[in-house]
C-alpha cells in the first residue's frame, strides 16, 4: 500500500487478504521519516541468527545488515510498539565510532524493523567465551573504546542517554576489533528530570543472566542516573581481566541478595595485572554511592594514563633485550673480524 503496488493489492484484497496497518504507519507520503527502507530491498535469503537473538543478518544495497523485526503478532502489543518507537528515537540522534551505527527502519508495512551496520566479528561475550583473560594492556584498550561510547551518549545534549543494559553481549567488535556499544531498547532519555525510574522490576526469569551487570539501586527498583552504567562499565573491565563472569560462583537468584549485602566480584587475578591504579578505578566505579562513582569523561582520562604506563613498562622490558641483543651482535662482529684479520696475518706469513 505504501509503494502504490495497486495491482498487487487487487489480487491479494481478491484471495481474502485484509489489511494490515503497521502502527507507525502514516497515510501522508511527506510524513514517510527519512530513514524509511523499502523491504524489498533487504535480502534474507543468505542470512542467519546473528548471536544477539533478536537480529538477522541480511544484505541491503549490497552490504550486509544487521535486522531486528518486530513479529506481526507482537505489533499489537502497544508495550512492544512503544519500545520500538523509544529505540528508534534514540538511534536517529546517535552517530559516534564506538556506537553501532544505524542504517534506517521499516515501518510502514508489517513486519516492521531496524536496520543496523552488521558486525562480521561478533559480541564481546563470544570473544571472551573464547579468549578468556585478557592482557592488562589489551583490556585496557578495549575499555577505552567502550568508556568513549558510553562518554558520548551520557553527554549528548540536549537529553542525556542512559543505555541501562551495559553487558559483554551489547558490546561488539568490528573489522580491526574495536568495540562499539550496541543494542538500545531498555535505555532512557534523561530529558528535564535528573533521574529515572524502572516501571517494574529487571529480575524476571528471561534476563535474570544480565542482573549480574546491573546497578543495586535498578534492582532495588529505585530512581537512577548515567551512573548506573558506570557500574555496569566496572564490572565489564574486571571480566576482561578475571576471565570469568561477575558472581560466576553464585545462582542468579543470589545475584540481588550480594549487590544488597554491598558484596562485589572478588579481585582474583595477580596484583601486577591491577596495576597503575586499574583496581582503584574499578572499585570507584561500582561504588555503592552512585554519586561517588566518576564519570565517563573522568574514566576516559583515568584509563589514558594507566595505558600510557603499562606502554611505558612493556617499552622498558624490550629495551634491555635490544641492548643485549645488540651488544651480542658487535661482540660476534668483532669476533669474526678478529679472526679474519688472524687469518690474513697467517696468509702473508705463509707467503
Amino acid at each position: 500500500m505504501h509503494y502504490q503496488n495497486h495491482d498487487v493489492i487487487k489480487i491479494l484484497e481478491k484471495h481474502g487478504s485484509k489489511h494490515k496497518i503497521a502502527p507507525m504507519h502514516v497515510n501522508n507520503v511527506r510524513e514517510v521519516p527519512e530513514y524509511e527502507i523499502d523491504p524489498a530491498e533487504l535480502d534474507f535469503s543468505n542470512g542467519n541468527d546473528i548471536s544477539k537473538g533478536t537480529f538477522r543478518k541480511a544484505t541491503w544495497r549490497g552490504i550486509p545488515v544487521a535486522v531486528k523485526k518486530l513479529d506481526d503478532d507482537l505489533s499489537v502489543d502497544e508495550n512492544k510498539v512503544r519500545a520500538f518507537r523509544d529505540e528508534l528515537d534514540v538511534l536517529q540522534l546517535i552517530r559516534h565510532p564506538n556506537v553501532v551505527q544505524f542504517l534506517g527502519a521499516v515501518t510502514q508495512s508489517n513486519p516492521m524493523m531496524i536496520v543496523m551496520e552488521f558486525m562480521r566479528k561478533g559480541d564481546l561475550r563470544t570473544h571472551l567465551n573464547k579468549k578468556g583473560a585478557l592482557l592488562p594492556s589489551y583490556a585496557v584498550k578495549l575499555a577505552l573504546d567502550i568508556a568513549r561510547g558510553m562518554n558520548y551518549l551520557h553527554e549528548h545534549k540536549p537529553q542525556a542517554i542512559i543505555h541501562r543494559d551495559l553487558e559483554p553481549s551489547n558490546i561488539l567488535r568490528d573489522d580491526t576489533g574495536h568495540l562499539k556499544v550496541a543494542d538500545f531498547d531498555l535505555c532512557k532519555m534523561l530529558k528535564w528530570r535528573r533521574k529515572v525510574r524502572e516501571e517494574k522490576a529487571v529480575t524476571s526469569p528471561g534476563n535474570a543472566c544480565k542482573c549480574r551487570y546491573v546497578a543495586p539501586e535498578v534492582l532495588r527498583n529505585e530512581e537512577y542516573d548515567t551512573k548506573v552504567d558506570v557500574f555496569s562499565f566496572a564490572l565489564v573491565l574486571q571480566e576482561m581481566i578475571e576471565g570469568c563472569l561477575p558472581y560466576h560462583d553464585k545462582k542468579n537468584d543470589e545475584i540481588e541478595k550480594a549487590h544488597n549485602s554491598k558484596e562485589r566480584p572478588p579481585f582474583r587475578a595477580p596484583p601486577k595485572h591491577y596495576a597503575h591504579g586499574l583496581r582503584e578505578l574499578i572499585e570507584q566505579c561500582w561504588s555503592e554511592n552512585p554519586a561517588q562513582r566518576p564519570d565517563f569523561r573522568v574514566i576516559i582520562n583515568r584509563l589514558s594514563a594507566i595505558h600510557n604506563e603499562i606502554a611505558q613498562r612493556n617499552r622498558w622490558k624490550v629495551r634491555p633485550l635490544r641492548c643485549f641483543l645488540s651488544f651480542e651482535g658487535m661482540w660476534k662482529k668483532d669476533r669474526n673480524e678478529g679472526s679474519t684479520t688472524r687469518s690474513s696475518r697467517s696468509s702473508r706469513s705463509n707467503f
